[in-house]
């Protein structure tokens, strides 16, 4: 008895070895080096081939980026769910997508949907599958030859392979997915897309502290005699991707690197070179394939029409001589600038342009066609733009201004004319392929003209539409479970008596809010949209504010922070108190040429001013000859008429206000009001006291209404107590105008062919 326990314990023991070599480590027990290799993807030049009933054919990528948020979770939590994968991926295709691109490992259930969903189905959903590169990595002290990125990255690339032929256990830890993934989802997995946007500040690294590593010979994969060592760590990444997906399963597939315009191909004049820091190169044509390796490799960028724009800065700089160019760049950095592009290894950008490549199919001077020509034109590999979007976010970051295809502050309908119009050019500039960034918007995003004001360990938690960065998605999720719990579109039935807050002789005041907005209703008899102006002071913070706004001379009974303004369709805004300005707090040097910290705005001053967002820090080229700030931004606080109920007809994703008969109906966005943290009521302390943003919890502001009528009296003013929602927000999904919009476009272009 005691030798058969002995024997069953070994064998248990056996067992799980083998279990966990197989499904843990990846050690292959039926590995065959004379199995005969597949590949269902191929190249020829510049196009893609897919064998479809056992003929090569050119296939178009036509892409959906995803990402792995949803409200009230991180993208590293995985929290989207099995039946929710089921559901998009039938949205995406109906949309009239073939693939899907993700950029990380996701947990099983991914995986699990994605399966069921494309067995049996005579027309599958793709995939385009990417290996992360932890964004803490790339701005360390290591260099990309450091174990923990090579080494991290080759492993994450095996693990990958075996994921996605079902064979994988994978346990939290490192940003990736977790479960037990036993679907096998490689017959519809086109080719894999490895890293991230490199920062340069990593390449040069590489390529200064390497030197010596710029040759790689692989079984399937090589390096030219150009390539630079981090280029040759790229070919040794893809090359052992490669051989093990190759010894272990007998397949093959396309093979990517991440890049985008910061490191590609290109060289540019000193000018964009001192303005961007365009100081490091990555070219994929350097990376070469054996006759071993039967797929094929693609070039993949992340191309936006609206940054970095290194061509409208070469036009601008154009116009200038060396002696003008000397004076407004400085120069020292000139000639500095001038010396760094001479060690860098790349292709005169001019040398892949014509001038017809600035004019698109309509006509249109387009320097995103351009840079998209010019990127087809420098390769011998089918290029795939496998990010390209805009956002609907109410804020913006930056402006295309050829085009107006700008980052934030466009409608859901211009969003889906951007996308076609980004696609059209794509195509047109002879592109293998494209993934719209992206699926789903995502609320734990941040960007940079905003990030300085809003509390980053709880973006997941309330939805900042004046970062525009979150919005990305052809699919939105709106505050509310089912339904919002209001919208501005002139249907007063959704206000009670219980959301009046403040009342002014004839003037009522009512209130509400959501994870999105506050919310406001005022009534005024006899309401004349053009000739009426209507007040509305908030006491946001007890640290500062003033009881009288100079610039519209009218005065409250409580130190107000901010003033709604509302003064028909096209002249209603809010302005905030001086003293509580954030942008003056952050970047006073850039906007005002004066440091307030130096000399601070008087804690209870009457002045107020408009509220901006800020777009660029610093001229490209600025005259220094002339003095003051360089900045460029643009007035978020001024408010836009529309209907912002998404079931009406005329909706506008961006409307904040629309006058109803009697009454005037707003919303505004929290950040708009320095909420740092709405879903537990943070907003700015006070910025002089703190020497920058800090955190200040409240539990009521103060609200009330007024007209120009009684503008020789002060505005009463009205306690709201504000509750916030913590770590569980409401939210439920919506497909946007512009998913419509494109869906319709692409069914043009099928219904063509």
């Amino acid at each position: 008895m005691k030798k058969f326990i002995i024997a069953v314990c070994v064998l248990a023991a056996l067992c799980f070895a083998a279990y966990t070599a197989y499904y843990r480590f990846g050690v292959n027990l039926t590995v065959s080096p004379d199995r005969p290799v597949e590949t269902f993807t191929r190249t020829d030049g510049q196009t893609i081939l897919l064998e479809r009933n056992g003929v090569y054919e050119p296939f178009e990528i036509r892409g959906v980026d995803m990402g792995a948020g949803i409200p009230g979770h991180w993208a590293t939590d995985f929290a989207v769910d099995y039946d929710t994968y089921l559901r998009w991926f039938a949205q995406i295709q109906e949309l009239g997508a073939n693939t899907i691109r993700v950029y990380t490992i996701h947990h099983d259930a991914f995986y699990n949907a994605f399966y069921d969903y494309n067995h049996g189905r005579e027309e599958p959903l793709y995939l385009l599958h990417g290996v992360w590169v932890n964004d803490y990595m790339q701005f360390s002290h290591r260099d990309g030859y450091d174990e923990e990125i090579l080494w991290t990255l080759q492993e994450d690339c095996r693990t990958l392979s075996d994921i996605l032929h079902g064979n994988r256990d994978l346990y939290l830890g490192r940003g990736l997915g977790s479960g037990r993934y036993r679907k096998d989802v490689s017959e519809w997995v086109i080719g894999y897309l490895i890293g991230v946007e490199w920062e340069s500040s990593l390449v040069i690294y590489t390529n200064q502290k390497s030197e010596a590593r710029r040759s790689y010979q692989g079984t399937y994969l090589y390096t030219a005699p150009e390539a630079t060592a981090f280029e040759a760590l790229l070919c040794q990444v893809g090359d052992s991707l490669i051989e093990y997906e190759t010894r272990r399963y007998g397949q093959q597939r396309l093979v990517a690197f991440s890049n985008w315009p910061t490191t590609d191909p290109f060289v540019y004049p000193a000018a964009v070179t001192g303005y961007r820091y365009k100081l490091a190169c990555v070219d994929v044509e350097h990376v070469l394939a054996t006759e071993n390796y039967r797929s094929g490799m693609f070039a993949s960028y992340h191309v936006y029409p609206y940054f970095p724009d290194y061509l409208e800065i070469m036009a601008e700089a154009a116009q200038y001589s060396d002696e003008e160019l000397d004076r407004r760049m400085g120069k020292e950095t000139r000639a500095s600038m001038e010396y760094r592009i001479s060690k860098l290894q790349g292709v005169p950008i001019e040398d892949c342009l014509r001038p017809e490549d600035y004019y698109d199919s309509q006509g249109r001077y387009n320097t995103y066609i351009a840079y998209l020509r010019a990127l087809a034109r420098h390769h011998t590999l089918p290029v795939v733009i496998t990010e390209y979007g805009v956002t609907t976010g109410r804020g913006m970051a930056q402006r295309d201004v050829n085009t107006g295809r700008n980052q934030g502050h466009m409608s859901e309908q211009e969003h889906g004319q951007a996308l076609v119009d980004c696609y059209r050019d794509i195509m047109d500039a002879g592109c293998a392929g494209s993934c719209v960034f992206t699926w789903q918007d995502e609320w734990f995003k941040r960007t940079w003209n905003t990030m300085y004001a809003v509390d980053l360990d709880n973006t997941a938690y309330w939805s900042d539409c004046q970062t525009n960065e979150q919005y990305f998605g052809l699919l939105a999720f709106d505050p509310g479970e089912e339904r919002s719990v209001c919208y501005v579109d002139g249907d007063i039935s959704e206000w009670t008596e219980e959301d009046r807050v403040a009342s002014s002789g004839d003037l009522e005041l009512s209130m509400k809010y959501d994870e999105k907005y506050l919310y406001f209703l005022v009534k005024k008899p006899g309401l004349q949209p053009e000739n009426d102006t209507i007040y509305i002071p908030l006491d946001v913070t007890p640290k500062s504010g003033s009881t009288y706004c100079q610039n519209y001379r009218v005065g409250f009974e409580r130190a107000a922070d901010f003033l709604v303004v509302i003064r028909g369709e096209d002249q209603s805004r809010v302005v905030v108190q001086k003293r509580y300005e954030v942008l003056a707090a952050v970047y006073g040097a850039e906007y005002y040429a004066d440091d307030y910290y130096i000399n601070n705005p008087d804690r209870h001053t009457p002045e107020f001013e408009r509220i901006k967002l800020p777009l660029v820090l610093t001229e490209v080229l600025p005259d220094r000859d002339q003095k003051g700030a360089g900045g460029v931004s643009y007035e978020t606080g001024k408010l836009r008429h529309g209907n912002g109920n998404p079931d009406s007809e005329d909706f506008d994703s961006l409307a904040d206000f629309i006058f109803a008969g009697d009454y005037v109906e707003l919303r505004l966005p929290w950040q708009l009001l320095n909420f740092s943290n709405p879903s537990e009521m943070k907003v700015h302390d006070d910025y002089y006291q703190n020497y920058g943003i800090e955190n200040l919890s409240i539990r009521e502001i103060y609200a009330g209404v007024g007209s120009r009528e009684n503008r020789g009296t002060r505005i009463p003013m009205e306690a709201v107590p504000l509750k916030g929602w913590g770590r569980n927000p409401t939210s439920h999904e919506r497909l946007k105008r512009s998913y419509y919009i494109l869906r319709d476009y692409w069914a043009s272009l099928d219904g063509e062919s």
